[in-house]
């Protein structure tokens, strides 16, 4: 066994490998820093983003191609079935969903600098989310304080950020767009309900379905949120006693995405957590959606109570929060990630476990102030490298106003969100190494292997990944995902230094 190549402290130091012969010794890291790794893309187009898009037949369909490149940008789309049209100019496919089915697209990006190609698969079936979704949402950075506007706004720089260029398509509201019985802010109390039971949203929202065209007009989708209960968590009009009505509400509007909050839904029921119990308001609210006349993705946000991971399929859900909200333990994303991975058998194609939202960059508080996250940028890094090796959702919630180039390199390396959409939905099994260090491994459909290096210690580790716990012999090419730089070929193991709380992202093909 070799070790050819060993390198310092953690993603985020500048670093130089060393590959001299079979053997070499680790180098010393130097003081962690905010580096970043990702380079920028190049002028050349580059699709990236799923591969494979779940669709109900008869439903309205919208997909924007994720492409970076210097624009103007021309698209193709070769054998796209009846009812779909592309916009050659924007990438934009929009239309009617066909017959059941599974269709094979040959998506094609061509600019000045050059051209690329993809295969996408459209099935035409029951199932959506065959990867996990990606987008923003509002709460942790606006809480209570959301408007219309910043919804528009978040439209914007979801696109004009680039993101939207590697795979981020949902702009989610969360709570508080709703009427309050009581609220600090006169403009979100007022009636919960119209004469006819109709939710009312409050003055910030004027006018909910020209909001969701707006974000369609970008080829983006848009997300909403309520509770099975009477009030949502920030003491909103829930959808209690109103579930078909609200379903198709929000359907009419134009939502293509519910995240459902237990929340008040625990003084409906007096605390009984009973499987029963725990199951009935999202199978009701789960059955409603899929009477739609489009495809809405159901969330359950109900942290993991009644083992969810082993019944939010059967009752119509494709995501899950698996604990409570990470926001309340930021820095433990650690524990966090390791505790979600054991869940791994549930997660595939439409089912994804939830370990809550990416919040990095600049992120709000209750009083109304944006601050920068309270995460090294070795956590940064390790954060968004475990979420895409778990196959979770990938929900932005930050200030996307202050979007920095460090945070858009973390957010937008494509690399490593194709691991996260890879279309196996594999989540990645972890291999205990020591007590403060692991490796977990995910398989790729190409038949590669995207293989993490962590470390949670508080002084940098070597970490090694042999080839024995992958379950693959033979000397083997790695790339490292966040420089996108291939380090050579290996026998029998690979070794890092990473540093405090970092971690090294390959993959060993």
């Amino acid at each position: 066994m070799n070790r050819n190549v060993l390198f310092p402290a953690a993603l985020l130091l500048a670093i130089s490998f060393v590959c001299s012969g079979a053997d070499s010794n680790p180098v010393s890291g130097r003081r962690e820093e905010t580096v970043i790794l990702t380079p920028k893309p190049g002028p050349a187009p580059r699709i990236n983003g799923p591969r494979v898009l779940g669709c109900r037949p008869g439903h309205p369909f919208l997909f924007r191609i994720p492409t970076t490149g210097e624009r103007p940008i021309r698209f193709v789309a070769s054998g796209l079935p009846s009812g779909l049209h592309l916009d050659e100019a924007t990438g934009i496919i929009t239309g009617s969903v066909p017959a059941c089915g599974q269709y094979k697209v040959n998506l094609k990006a061509k600019n000045s600098h050059g051209t690329c190609s993809r295969l996408l698969s459209i099935v035409a079936g029951d199932t959506l989310a065959l990867t996990p979704p990606m987008g923003w949402n509002h709460w942790y950075a606006h809480y209570d304080r959301i408007t219309d506007q910043l919804m528009r706004e978040a439209a914007d720089l979801l696109v004009s950020s680039g993101m939207a260029d590697v795979g981020y398509a949902y702009v989610d509201i969360d709570d508080c767009w709703m009427n309050a019985p009581n609220n600090g802010d006169s403009r979100r109390v007022g009636p919960l309900r119209d004469s006819n039971g109709s939710l009312v949203p409050n003055q910030y929202f004027p006018d909910m379905k020209a909001l969701t065209q707006y974000i369609h007009s970008k080829g983006l989708k848009a997300g909403i949120y309520t509770s099975p209960g009477p009030l949502t968590c920030g003491g909103f009009c829930g959808s209690y006693q109103h579930e078909a009505q609200d379903a198709k509400q929000f359907a009419d509007w134009g939502f293509d995405f519910l995240k459902y909050d237990w929340c008040s839904y625990d003084e409906v029921v007096k605390r009984d957590h009973t499987l029963p119990v725990l199951k009935r308001p999202y199978q009701l609210m789960g059955d409603l959606l899929k009477q739609q006349s489009r495809d809405i993705v159901f969330n359950l946000c109900q942290y993991g109570m009644g083992n969810v991971w082993e019944w939010g399929a059967e009752v119509g859900g494709h995501c899950w929060r698996t604990a409570g909200d990470l926001g309340m333990e930021l820095t433990n994303i650690f524990p966090v990630a390791l505790k979600n991975a054991e869940h791994r058998a549930w997660s595939k194609p439409g089912c994804w476990n939830d370990p809550d939202y990416v919040q990095i960059g600049f992120i709000g508080d209750g009083a109304g102030k944006m601050k920068p996250c309270p995460l090294t940028a070795n956590q940064q890094y390790s954060f968004m490298s475990l979420w895409a090796l778990m196959a979770a959702p990938l929900f932005y919630s930050g200030e996307m106003r202050t979007l920095d180039p460090f945070t858009l390199n973390v957010l937008c390396n494509p690399e490593v969100i194709d691991v996260d959409q890879d279309p196996l939905g594999i989540c990645a099994r972890t291999i205990s190494v020591s007590g403060e260090t692991f490796v977990m491994v995910k398989n790729l459909e190409n038949g590669t292997k995207a293989v993490g290096l962590f470390n949670r210690g508080e002084s940098a580790a070597i970490v090694t990944a042999k080839w024995s716990h992958l379950d693959i012999r033979g000397r083997r090419s790695v790339r490292d995902l966040w420089r996108q730089k291939e380090l050579g070929k290996f026998s029998g193991e690979f070794s890092a230094e990473v540093g405090r709380h970092g971690c090294v992202l390959v993959v060993v093909r």
